[in-house]
């Protein structure tokens, strides 16, 4: 039985508490390329950290994941959808809310560079029928302005309570668009920074307007087909489902899984795996890389600094937003921590974190399967530290 654990890339074994822990030491293959194993150094770091935040914080499952000079770590504690369930492994898909956004500023990105649009141009001009008797000045927002939470919309467009197995099914196009006939907008595009799902879904929509493609298709064509993300999907296969990681409310209750629609696709509709999220990270890493160079460079860069900003609200609750990238949030050195890219996600009782030092090689990813914001924060701060002590300046 443990050669055969040990032949599939685990090995798992009875931890303190007797809570069962799966250790993945995964060969990855990226780009045509083998990403190397993790030493017993950075494997012992990387399980020892998740560990400890497992045990402190007593969430049902963490899953946490490295990825350094190319050598990659994953670990997952605790029990993944239920009692007797095993721990969250390198293949466990699960919610990763907002970090979504993340993968839509990429692909704003890639259009970007290849010339289909331009992140200056205004929302209307690929989807002039939104700007019609409309009361916000929507013929102001940007492009850039949306992937920077800077045009002026508030986090959520109002809409009427769903039901509880379908809660976004009220949120449609239509809802959008009365929105912006009726209010105005917030504050002037690209003066301050109000974190909204309501602009990123925007974005999506633009974006396929201005391309004449859904959304989902650009995201396939960019990002999952190419690094080969076969588990980043916006809807779950009977397969996929079954080793869905089980998302818990406030109160430790288990909670539906709930689709999100075909409207909530910028923000926060995708399912993922630490498995393919490393391949992710893989891709931002390797900034030398000629595949991709002109939309990775344009995806790390920054367009808001914080401080010629007349207002920043709703995006520190990670760490302190120096300045904004495409929907990455910007993080200056400080002490031994280099500068990072950071998003954070949460979704039906799903917490997630990703950061990474582009400069300097290492990306960390860290999911808890309960709505526990003391957790949540304490997951953001281990991740950054750990970034400091792989890479430190």
């Amino acid at each position: 039985m443990l050669k055969t654990l040990i032949d599939l890339g685990f090995a798992c074994r009875v931890i303190r508490g007797g809570v069962i822990a799966a250790t993945m030491i995964a060969g990855l293959v990226w780009s045509g390329m083998q990403v190397a194993r993790a030493d017993p150094f950075l494997d012992e770091i990387v399980e020892f950290t998740g560990e400890i935040l497992y045990f402190e914080h007593k969430v049902p499952a963490l899953v946490i994941g490295v990825v350094r000079n190319g050598e990659t770590s994953i670990h997952g504690f605790g029990e993944r959808a239920g009692a007797g369930s095993k721990a969250p492994d390198r293949d466990t898909l699960l919610r990763i809310g907002s970090i979504t956004k993340a993968f839509t500023g990429q692909v704003l990105a890639h259009l970007a560079a290849e010339n289909r649009v331009r992140l200056t141009q205004s929302l209307t001009k690929s989807w002039p029928d939104l700007a019609v008797d409309a009361k916000a000045d929507v013929g102001h927002i940007r492009l850039i302005d949306l992937a920077t939470h800077s045009g002026g919309l508030p986090r959520e467009v109002p809409h009427e309570p769903g039901s509880e197995q379908d809660p976004f099914a009220p949120i449609t196009v239509q809802t959008f668009a009365d929105w912006l006939k009726k209010e105005p907008l917030l504050f002037k595009p690209g003066t301050s920074v109000l974190y909204s799902n309501f602009g990123f879904d925007l974005l999506a929509m633009g974006l396929s307007k201005a391309t004449n493609q859904p959304y989902p298709e650009l995201l396939k064509q960019y990002i999952t087909t190419p690094l080969g993300m076969k588990d980043t999907v916006f809807s779950l296969t009977k397969e996929q489902k079954q080793r869905l990681m089980q998302g818990h409310g406030f109160a430790g209750e288990p909670l539906p899984d709930v689709p999100t629609g075909e409207v909530i696709v910028g923000a926060g509709g995708l399912y993922s795996t630490p498995n393919d999220l490393m391949r992710w990270m893989q891709w931002h890493l390797d900034r030398f890389a000629e595949s991709g160079a002109e939309a990775r460079l344009l995806d790390h860069s920054l367009y808001l600094m914080r401080d010629g900003l007349e207002t920043v609200s709703g995006m520190d609750e990670s760490g302190h937003m120096d300045a904004m990238g495409l929907a990455w949030v910007a993080m200056m050195p400080e002490g031994d921590r280099p500068f990072i890219l950071q998003k954070a996600g949460g979704l039906q009782g799903t917490f997630s974190y990703i950061a990474f030092a582009p400069t300097r090689g290492v990306a960390v990813f860290i999911a808890i399967n309960q709505f526990n914001f003391a957790a949540s924060m304490a997951m953001a701060k281990v991740a950054n530290e750990l970034i400091a002590t792989l890479a430190p300046r």
